[in-house]
C-alpha cells in the first residue's frame, strides 16, 4: 500500500487515482464502504450511487447511511468501517459531517480505517483546522488527518481572507476539481496539481 489517504476534488479524480493504484492493489474483490454523511441534505442515496457508479466494475461497494449522531454511535457501522479495504467519504456539507462525526464512534473509527478517500468539500473536516465554507474563516476540524487545512471552491476574495486569518505556519491547500493529495504515514504529497498550496501568503511545495 503506497498511501493510506487520498483527498480528491471530484469523483472523476477519485476514479483516476484508483486506476493509478495510489491506494495499493485493491483488486476486484476489494470491499469498499461509502459513507454518505456529508450528503444528507442533498440526498445520501443518490450521492452513494454516484460513488458506486464511478467505481463500477472494479470493487464491491456498500453505502452506510449515517445521517445523524444517533446513527454515528451504532456499533454495527463502526465494525463495518473497520473491515473495509477502502472508506470513501461523499462530497457534501462539511459542517454537517463535522457535527455528526465529532466525538462519536463512527468519527473515531475514521481515524484508523485502513484506507480513506475524501471527495470534495468533506475533505475540509479532516485536519485540525477546518475552513468554514460560509465565510472562509478557520475553525476547529476533526483532526483525523493532520498537517493541512483544506478548502474547496473559494473565490479569490474569500481565499485571501482565509489566508489572512490562518495562524502563522499553517499550510493551506485550495483544492480544484481535478486535484489529488495523498498521505502516507508521515507526510502529505501532491499527486495531481490542480490545487494551490500556501503558507503565510507564500506558495510552497509539499
Amino acid at each position: 500500500m503506497r498511501y493510506s489517504t487520498l483527498v480528491v476534488g471530484s469523483l472523476e479524480s477519485l476514479r483516476a487515482a484508483l486506476d493509478d493504484q495510489l491506494l495499493g492493489e485493491l483488486g476486484a474483490e476489494a470491499d469498499v464502504v461509502v459513507l454518505a454523511t456529508a450528503a444528507a441534505f442533498a440526498g445520501m442515496a443518490p450521492a452513494a450511487l454516484a460513488v458506486a457508479s464511478a467505481l463500477e466494475g472494479s470493487v464491491h461497494v456498500e453505502a452506510l447511511m449515517v445521517g445523524d449522531r444517533a446513527a454515528a454511535n451504532e456499533p454495527h457501522f463502526v465494525e463495518r468501517l473497520a473491515r473495509a479495504d477502502l472508506v470513501v467519504l461523499c462530497d457534501g456539507s462539511a459542517l454537517h459531517a463535522r457535527t455528526v462525526w465529532r466525538a462519536t464512534l463512527v468519527g473515531e473509527a475514521l481515524r484508523t480505517v485502513r484506507r480513506l478517500a475524501a471527495v470534495g468539500s468533506v475533505a475540509t473536516v479532516l485536519g485540525d483546522v477546518m475552513i468554514d465554507p460560509r465565510g472562509g474563516a478557520p475553525t476547529t476540524g476533526l483532526g483525523y488527518r493532520p498537517g493541512l487545512a483544506i478548502c474547496v471552491g473559494e473565490g479569490e476574495e474569500q481565499l485571501a481572507r482565509t489566508r489572512s486569518l490562518l495562524t502563522s505556519g499553517e499550510t493551506l491547500v485550495a483544492l480544484g476539481p481535478l486535484g489529488v493529495l495523498a498521505r502516507d504515514q508521515t507526510a502529505w504529497h501532491v499527486i495531481v496539481d490542480d490545487l494551490e498550496v500556501t503558507r503565510d501568503h507564500q506558495t510552497v511545495v509539499l
